[in-house]
């Protein structure tokens, strides 16, 4: 006996044989079903849409293999489904054979879901990140002696005719005490104990981003006693028919000396190639200084007027360009009379890491350079230390460069170093109630003397696999000197990847009641956490590179 049942959706394919694709209400028919009358799904052709639906008989056997095995629920009999296809009607199959029954009834897959899109920063926010203090310095010193030298052609600047090899050192000596250690270290003291118990907190940021960007002073003092040096040898040459040949030859040599020594500074020839940089802003600097004295004793014991050499001692002591040169001498002197070699123990955690222990212990906030010569290739790293009561400090040498691969290949038994350190602006973390000092990877080593020394600050460190990575030496110093409380240890491996820096910042911000951020980063993380500090109201000193 048959019936009819229209059937409104296919879970099964045209065969003639066996079909293990059973759907739902399949599988629920009852034991000794016999025939069930099916419509197969798809939509009548034209010539049979007015003709009556034909009737498909569906043959009933028995089945030979367990219905257990076949995935359903067991009967003393399963119906099995042999279809054939009415005239001008069509299989699924054989409109694209590649898909089979399983695809079509698949359900489409999700997109994969958006990556998470970083907040929009404004213009104004990166303009004011862009032209910080370094380059405000850089901007007015450079717009000044433009001016200088503009007002000198013209006529219009009667101390520049007659003093202008006293500009030019002037410029030059202002440049090279930006750079000394020991001018530095003053600045800092003048700025931390003048400071820190009375001035507002707005004073007190402001001092902080002029011990940070004072480069801006070098680099523009520098580019513009090379742009008054130009002009000199060019008012000499003019008049070369009143002065004598040697003073000529070397304004000369003094000029080319002098804007080698500065072009090798261009920050693309500094950070692709430092040993290049290192050796002609250094050596070629020393030479320029020395035909510097060159050009003041000759210029000044030439008399123009009478054509003679004149050997009178107390004209060039009185002259203004001889002291400018004095000083520019004892400056650059003075960091090398501090230079020793000192023995260093290497503890090597990991092969990215080399730690590095010195007898002596710091202040916070400070940096050393090191070397395996004594006058070339040196680098700095940040000092960690316990405090001045302690027997040693330690640097952190991340493996980046041939220098740093080969104190992990070779360690070294001693190093070069100057004994005279130079400030960072952690170091002026001293004028401050309490702040945060945030750091990723080896930023640590310039960071982690602060939080020791000063109950005070606040640790964020985000890194990878830290404890593996720097070792118990590092480890152990965070956990013996700083309470739980007071640090956040982010290990990107354990937790997935890294922070919301800025959402950790900030939450930390007002939970600890900071009053200012140093931060300590690539320049990746550097940018993001101090636009984002920006647009958050926070105020934050990130890492600086010179332009």
């Amino acid at each position: 006996m048959s019936s009819q049942w229209f059937h409104h959706q296919t879970t099964v394919t045209a065969s003639t044989g066996r079909n293990s694709d059973l759907d739902d209400a399949e599988k629920g028919l009852q034991d000794h079903t016999d025939k069930l009358p099916v419509v197969p799904p798809l939509a009548l052709s034209r010539v049979d849409r007015e003709k009556k639906m034909e009737i498909l008989q569906i043959e009933t056997v028995l089945s030979p293999v367990s219905p257990v095995h076949e995935g359903i629920t067991p009967f003393s009999s399963v119906p099995e489904l042999s279809l054939t296809w009415p005239p001008g009607w069509k299989s699924l199959d054989s409109i694209n054979p590649s898909r089979s029954t399983d695809d079509i009834l698949k359900k489409p897959a999700a997109p994969p879901p958006k990556k998470k899109q970083k907040p929009k920063v404004s213009r104004w926010i990166l303009f004011t990140i862009w032209f910080n203090t370094y380059r405000k310095f850089f901007t007015f010193v450079v717009l000044l002696n433009v001016t200088g030298i503009t007002l000198a052609a013209l006529g219009r600047f009667p101390y520049a005719e007659d003093h202008l090899g006293a500009i030019v050192l002037g410029n030059l000596l202002c440049a090279i005490m930006m750079r000394n250690e020991l001018f530095l270290r003053f600045l800092y003291i003048v700025a931390i104990y003048g400071l820190r118990s009375w001035a507002p907190l707005s004073i007190k940021l402001a001092a902080t981003s002029v011990l940070q960007h004072v480069g801006g002073i070098h680099s523009g003092c520098a580019l513009s006693g090379a742009g008054w040096l130009i002009f000199k040898i060019v008012d000499i040459i003019q008049h070369r028919a009143v002065q004598h040949s040697a003073v000529v030859a070397s304004g000369i040599v003094t000029n080319v000396l002098v804007i080698i020594s500065v072009l090798s500074a261009f920050p693309w020839v500094r950070n692709t190639h430092h040993n290049v940089f290192e050796r002609h802003h250094r050596f070629i600097g020393w030479l320029g200084l020395a035909t510097t004295w060159m050009f003041v004793v000759t210029g000044n014991a030439y008399d123009i007027k009478l054509g003679e050499w004149r050997a009178d001692a107390h004209s060039l002591l009185s002259v203004q360009e001889f002291w400018f040169a004095v000083f520019m001498t004892i400056f650059v002197l003075i960091p090398w009379f501090t230079l020793r070699e000192v023995p260093v123990q290497v503890e090597i955690p990991s092969p990215k890491v080399a730690i590095l222990r010195f007898d002596r212990g710091m202040q916070q906030g400070l940096l050393g350079r090191i070397s395996r010569t004594s006058i070339m290739e040196y680098h700095a790293f940040g000092i960690i230390s316990e405090g001045l009561h302690s027997g040693c400090h330690y640097m952190i040498c991340g493996v980046q460069g041939d220098f740093t691969k080969g104190l992990v290949m070779n360690p070294p038994k001693t190093v070069w170093t100057r004994e005279l350190k130079f400030a960072g602006v952690g170091h002026a973390s001293a004028m401050f109630k309490r702040g945060i000092r945030v750091c990723t990877g080896t930023g640590i080593g310039a960071a982690l003397s602060t939080c020791i020394q000063s109950p005070n600050w606040f640790l964020i460190w985000i890194g990878s696999d830290q404890e593996k990575t720097f070792g118990p030496t590092i480890t152990g110093l965070i956990h013996k000197y700083i309470e739980p409380e007071r640090m956040i240890l982010w290990d990107s491996k354990k937790r997935g990847g890294r922070p919301d820096s800025v959402k950790l910042l900030k939450e930390t911000w007002d939970s600890f009641g900071a009053e200012v951020i140093f931060i300590t980063s690539n320049r990746q993380g550097n940018d993001e956490m101090m636009q984002g500090c920006r647009a958050a109201g926070m105020h934050a000193f990130g890492t600086l590179w010179d332009f």
